[in-house]
């Protein structure tokens, strides 16, 4: 049984205390420093389509009137660009990574960037075409996985959860797999996580595993895949992230309380009743 995941608030001064280190291209936009209902001022925000876009366009159609804010979305099909395009100023804002992607992007990249608490978290899951249960998957069996490494150990860490690995170990990643934890001699086939769902369709591929955003785009659910990962105690939850040089922006702290309100908590409820979806907070 599948519970809802928390994360503990805080205020939002304590939001934009977050930061992290490295530079971008470009100087974003002066931050905003009061709102005013009669004037809203624009935030314009990066997001994966589902359900991050979604849940965005539900904040601008039914919370965002009258708070100051008018919001502006762009979308993205990879994971890479929306921190480019908010490194470089052309974002106030994005909404689509979780805590460890974050991470490693700041660490890797330099990226200057904040984040605020989580609003919602999809859980990972494995489908297959050949096999009903996990049991059938075979001895070198063929598991497609993603080639982000925060993500790569997420993956394993299910295949563990399944009883196809063992000993995972928080940073594994498919190159340092032994053969005592890969007791069942499994091939991984590393794609980027939006091509893995044609990996999906491969006769050759026993399982596949895949980030929640895809499984919506395709229209798949939770409920058909063969492992799915548990919300509780779940560190991969989805939030707002933007520059540290927008810390006191007006905008993106009303954005902020915004997702974090009962009214986007029972949309995303009522919206994912399956739990494809669940509220982070």
């Amino acid at each position: 049984m599948r519970k809802q995941f928390s994360l503990a608030a805080a205020g939002l001064a304590a939001l934009f205390a977050l930061s992290a280190c490295g530079a971008g291209d470009s100087a974003p936009a002066a931050a905003v420093e009061t709102l005013d209902p009669a004037s809203p001022a624009t935030v314009t925000v990066g997001a994966s389509p589902v359900p991050h876009a979604q849940i965005l366009e539900f904040v601008r159609d039914n919370l965002a009137e009258g708070s100051g804010i008018e919001l502006e979305i762009q979308e993205f099909d990879d994971y890479t660009t929306p921190n480019i395009a908010l490194s470089e100023g052309d974002l106030d804002a994005n909404y689509f990574q979780h805590l460890p992607y974050f991470e490693s992007q700041v660490e890797s990249q330099g990226y200057e960037f904040a984040h605020g608490e989580g609003v919602h978290i999809e859980p990972y899951a494995a489908f297959s075409e050949k096999h009903n249960d996990v049991s059938a998957i075979p001895d070198g069996g063929r598991v497609a996985i993603t080639n982000d490494p925060s993500n790569q150990a997420r993956a394993l860490t299910l295949l563990q959860e399944a009883g196809l690995l063992e000993n995972i170990e928080a940073e594994a990643s498919v190159l340092s797999l032994t053969e005592e934890q890969n007791p069942k001699g499994l091939e991984f086939i590393e794609n980027q996580p939006e091509l893995l769902l044609n990996d999906l369709q491969d006769p050759t591929v026993d399982l596949a595993i895949i980030n929640g955003n895809y499984i919506l785009d395709a229209g798949l659910s939770t409920e058909n895949a063969l492992i799915v990962e548990s919300v509780e105690s779940n560190p991969y939850a989805n939030f707002l992230a933007w520059n540290t040089s927008s810390e006191g922006d007006a905008r993106i702290a009303k954005l902020e309380e915004l997702l974090h309100s009962p009214e986007v908590k029972q949309y995303i409820e009522e919206t994912w009743p399956s739990g494809d979806v669940a509220p982070a907070f």
